[in-house]
């Protein structure tokens, strides 16, 4: 049975989504501390952590920094009023799987739950690799030709999303949507910037603009 960490100083939040989630077949543990969400995060007891940002002691910007700077890969849900732009490129630069603002539905927190969990399970092949770019899954690491290549969080997301389809066109709402896992403005072009990051780590011939639909690893 998947098991999951909820991370919220809520009482009234974190055992509605204790309830549901256990209602929906998940065991489940709470914690109100961000210190305590560090020590359970790096049990290697659970399969996904859902995290509030504002906790009473540290917060989960800092309980995000301290499980991935420890090696951690428990994917995040980051679950918060504080829904600025800057807060959200900062959760998922720092590493978080995925950002919903509060208000929620619950429906929507268990179908990005059962999204991620499903990704986590494909991801378990050690390495892709495409012609000369391989990425190590486990160590998050990145090379070209043998040279180590030094990616984001996102980057290394986006890299992934576009060689486990190598050839296919895939749209902006397409990388939108599986990278960062919420909706952005239709408008943002996020994903472009991301895109020429990438270009200029892997290669600017490795990733072609097919104009009015999206990009292709070629």
């Amino acid at each position: 049975m998947p098991s999951i960490l909820i991370v919220d100083d809520e009482t009234r939040i974190s055992s509605f989504i204790d309830k549901g989630l256990r209602a929906a077949g998940y065991a489940t543990r709470v914690t109100a501390s961000g210190g305590d969400a560090v020590a359970l995060g790096l049990s290697g007891e659970f399969d996904l952590v859902v995290l509030d940002v504002n906790l009473p002691d540290i917060d989960g910007f800092a309980v995000l920094e301290q499980l991935r700077g420890s090696g951690s890969d428990v994917p995040v849900i980051m679950l918060t009023a504080r829904v600025e732009l800057h807060d959200t490129v900062a959760g998922l630069e720092g590493g978080a799987d995925d950002y919903l603002g509060k208000p929620f539905r619950f429906d929507e927190l268990l179908a990005r739950i059962r999204l991620r969990m499903r990704r986590d399970n494909t991801a378990a092949q050690p390495e892709l690799r495409h012609r000369d770019v391989a990425l190590d899954i486990r160590q998050r690491t990145a090379s070209v030709d043998g040279r180590e290549v030094v990616l984001s969080a996102r980057e290394f997301a986006l890299a992934e999303e576009l060689i486990r389809h190598p050839g296919q066109v895939l749209s902006r709402e397409q990388l939108l949507s599986r990278v960062w896992g919420y909706d952005f403005d239709p408008g943002s072009n996020v994903a472009d910037v991301y895109i020429g990051y990438l270009r200029q780590k892997l290669g600017s011939d490795r990733i072609e603009t097919v104009r009015g639909v999206g990009y292709r690893l070629v």
